[in-house]
């Protein structure tokens, strides 16, 4: 049976190779005596643990691990594979990815490493399986980490030219299905010979559309491939184990869905900005974040690196964290599923290129402010450990999410200032500003539970897809779809269809014309007068059966429907034909829910957040004031408060990044 925790802990990344061994037991007894449970260890480490080919040297592990067991501490090792050592790529030099220009990315810094290299796997197993073997018996290890933050690394060395051509000739089987798909006529550009076809030597920005989609897809399974043959090994030799991968700094132009369906859990790396000048946004884009990782298994995740001090290295630092913003925001991510809090780092650096990314310690090695506020935090949480075992998040209301789309998109930018995350970045905040929970979903998963649907942008669409939407409205669902939606083919083809294509039935709309206005603003009129901003794209909406919400109130289609609403079966789907102001969503985002019987939380401050977690235990409601200004929030009924141990009755207040948890039933 797989060990997995499902209760709430926190936790620390720790480095025993990067110090003295004479600070190890003094740093693990301090740990365990400020309650951290578990550490994650050894993602880095691939040269102490192999110093030369075949020599390994596993005693400075061993040690501490001993240490860990002995003071009763929980370890996830990580796979060392995003820094292989010099040795190997001095030996190997097919490890190193290669760019489109044809310089190597040479190792000094990490992701060095191609993930279709035959030796880097190969190496790389042996690594992993000498790891595995040894300490898939220790009392202290639980878990494993593989690699370290994947991301795209676009590389164009011989062994990727080989296997993208080995897997365009897999999914098409011929070079006539080739050309047709990917419309290779234009500019001459058909193939007539496999060798022919390579990936894009030279970074050519002007390449074919079709092409570039599916040179991306063809990375999502190389990553999700290099990343299978660890999870193969480790379950073989650490069954009772889980596996996990942190994920971090959203988007990612990584498939996240495709790399997680090998996983026990999803992790996630959270950084919330501390700068004063990001109060309007870092509180909710981190929420976006954290729904984002939740929503990549559908349940509770982790969180493997958590702020613990000002970022900084390779750019300039951040502002130090504000007294009680550590704490606060290690209780969002457990508000919205996070099971275990991992913080970067114990202690800063005192070498290397992350020196100045603070850990909890300064490098003075005397525990301050950051460590004291980390010390409340950890006893918070373990007394509220057991209560909150089995809880989980359960919402209503989704935003769906699609890798292709994003990356369609950013193959072929359909105006300036439109950005496929940044608008759902606005209906996310619209939604948590009024005190809605919000899962974030693969555009690809099932529907039943949810209420509310919002489908930015399904800019590729096909009939499976677009059935499966307008099945979840005619039986009850309300959609919302917006500006680009049914433009194209999965192979990134433009339909001969009225927009929104595949949709437009269901919709009741054609888009007769578009205006791409970019960061211009235009004028936006309600049925009741009220007018608002609107920017981006502005389709020109025909009436097909829906009825108009709102108009353009300027240029030459002003009184042209701009938002529409349509009744399909039970149900109704809505059509955002531009980009309104936060204001709009969140006057149609609150009536919607209204109707619906969605439950939020009316009149949160600027900066205040809510999230509900619920389980055997009870129906918990979190408040956070993620601001630098004591808030004041009126409450329905009287509630019982977890952290102060207080009835809150007719009002609670909370000071600058303050937290309370109510005990709804």
């Amino acid at each position: 049976m797989i060990n997995t925790y499902t209760g709430v802990q926190i936790g620390v990344d720790y480095y025993p190779e990067h110090w003295d061994e004479s600070l190890w037991e003094p740093d693990i007894r301090l740990m365990s005596e400020t309650g951290v449970k578990v550490v994650r260890i050894g993602e880095f480490a691939w040269s102490r643990l192999e110093p030369s080919e075949g020599r390994f040297q596993f005693g400075w592990l061993d040690r501490s691990l001993e240490l860990f067991a002995r003071y009763g501490i929980q370890v996830v090792i990580g796979t060392p594979t995003a820094t292989p050592p010099r040795w190997l790529t001095l030996k190997c030099p097919d490890v190193l990815p290669v760019f489109a220009n044809g310089q190597t990315f040479h190792p000094g810094v990490r992701g060095h490493r191609c993930y279709n290299s035959r030796s880097l796997r190969r190496y790389g197993e042996r690594i992993i399986r000498k790891l595995a073997e040894r300490y898939a018996d220790h009392p202290a290890v639980i878990g494993w980490q593989t690699d370290n933050e994947f991301g795209m690394t676009d590389c164009c060395c011989d062994s990727c030219n080989e296997d993208f051509r080995e897997w365009v000739k897999t999914k098409y089987g011929s070079l006539d299905a080739v050309n047709r798909e990917w419309g290779t006529v234009v500019w001459s550009g058909e193939y007539s010979d496999w060798e022919e076809l390579t990936v894009p030597y030279g970074g050519s920005p002007h390449q074919n559309p079709s092409f570039l989609l599916d040179l991306q897809r063809f990375q999502w399974d190389s990553v999700a491939q290099f990343q299978r043959g660890q999870v193969d090994t480790l379950r073989r030799l650490c069954p009772q184990h889980f596996i996990t991968h942190n994920f971090h700094t959203y988007p990612q132009r990584l498939n996240l869905y495709q790399l997680g369906a090998d996983l026990d859990v999803a992790s996630f790396d959270y950084y919330p900005n501390p700068s004063p000048q990001k109060q309007e946004t870092a509180p909710y884009s981190g929420a976006l974040s954290l729904d984002l990782t939740r929503g990549i298994k559908r349940r509770n995740f982790w969180i493997m690196e958590q702020l613990s001090g000002p970022p900084g290295c390779w750019f300039p630092m951040w502002r130090t964290p504000y007294p009680g913003l550590i704490r606060a925001y290690a209780w969002q991510a457990i508000a919205r599923g996070a099971d275990t809090v991992v913080h970067f780092r114990w202690r800063s650096a005192v070498a290397g290129a992350e020196q100045y990314w603070h850990g909890l310690i300064d490098h003075s090695n005397v525990p301050g402010r950051r460590f004291a506020e980390f010390a409340r935090l950890c006893e918070e949480v373990n007394g509220l450990a057991g209560l909150l075992e089995g809880t989980a998040v359960s919402n209503e209301t989704a935003i769906l999410h699609s890798y292709e789309q994003l990356a369609a998109l950013n193959i072929q930018p359909q105006a300036e200032g439109m950005d496929y995350y940044e608008n759902i970045k606005l209906y996310h905040r619209a939604l948590t500003k009024l005190g809605f929970g919000c899962d974030v979903i693969d555009w690809r998963q099932p529907l039943e539970g949810y209420k509310l649907v919002i489908a930015p942008s399904l800019y590729l669409l096909d009939e499976e897809a677009a059935g499966r939407l307008e099945d979840f409205a005619a039986q009850g669902g309300t959609l919302i779809l917006t500006s680009r939606t049914g433009a194209k083919h999965l192979n990134n083809q433009c339909v001969m269809l009225p927009l929104p294509g595949l949709l437009a039935h269901a919709a009741g709309v054609h888009v007769s014309e578009y205006d791409p206005i970019g960061e211009e603003s235009h004028l936006l009129r309600d049925a009741s007068g009220a007018e608002y901003a609107c920017s981006q794209w502005c389709d020109l909406l025909e009436l097909k059966g829906a009825e108009p919400v709102a108009w353009y109130g300027d240029d030459y289609y002003a009184g042209t429907p701009a938002v529409t609403v349509n009744a399909c079966g039970q149900g109704r789907i809505y059509y955002a034909g531009t980009q309104p102001e936060e204001r709009f969503w969140t006057g149609l985002l609150g009536g919607i829910a209204d109707q619906l019987g969605i439950s939020g939380f009316a009149g949160l401050p600027e900066g205040v957040q809510v999230s509900r977690r619920s389980g055997a235990s009870g129906i918990f409601l979190f408040v956070l004031n993620l601001s630098r200004e004591p808030q004041t929030l009126a409450l329905a009924k009287a509630c019982e408060g977890l952290l102060d141990g207080s009835m809150h009755s007719g009002e609670l207040k909370l000071e600058p990044f303050g937290v309370e948890i109510l005990r709804l039933s």
